[in-house]
């Protein structure tokens, strides 16, 4: 990757960081570009520049965020079989969402508005991270780990909604709980209900 290449990522990440705070601090009518831009320390243009609006920013995000959760989910399950897959995909929700607790806020927030220009790209975007969790629930049920007559799509659902809305919780209202005393009580739930 050449210098240019390097800042240009700099920056959108800056542009990525900022508009996300923002969003989850005030919503997304509320947050203006002037403000993106000067929380990212760079000038409107530069936003511009970036991205065509604060729309396409916003959609940008969405894919960034949500993909570098997908990429996660498919590096924890490799090679696992499918019980110890489950765990993993677990952990590695609530590691990502421990990091990254504005996004998630943003995206537990946004995930069932379906009056937004973005709605098409979330739904598809969601649907590549839950595709993860129902291959590891599909192999689990092949390898008879798990109930042969689980409902894979409802449960690959619940898995990543009961995960984001865990840990945003977890977060927000019991940070002093530890990541492993939370995983454990997650997995509990998760065990007794597959």
């Amino acid at each position: 990757m050449d210098g240019r290449t390097r800042r240009r990522n700099d920056t959108r990440q800056r542009l990525y960081e900022a508009a996300v705070e923002l969003i989850a601090e005030q919503g997304f009518s509320a947050t203006t570009v002037d403000d993106i831009a000067l929380r990212a320390k760079v000038a409107k243009g530069t936003v511009y520049y970036n991205f065509a609006s604060k729309t396409a920013l916003f959609e940008e995000l969405l894919t960034h965020g949500i993909g570098l959760l997908t990429d996660e989910f498919r590096a924890a399950v490799e090679g696992l079989p499918p019980r110890e897959a489950v765990a993993a995909l677990v952990r590695t929700q609530l590691e990502y969402i421990r990091r990254y607790q504005a996004f998630a806020q943003l995206l537990l927030s946004e995930m069932w508005r379906t009056n937004r220009e973005w709605q098409q790209t979330l739904v598809l975007l969601r649907e590549q991270a839950i595709s993860v969790i129902a291959e590891t629930l599909k192999a689990g049920v092949k390898a008879g780990d798990l109930p042969a007559d689980l409902d894979v799509r409802v449960a690959s659902s619940a898995l990543f909604g009961v995960g984001l809305v865990v840990a945003v919780d977890w977060l927000v209202f019991q940070p002093d709980r530890s990541i492993e005393e939370v995983e454990q009580s997650l997995l509990n739930v998760v065990r007794r209900a597959v």
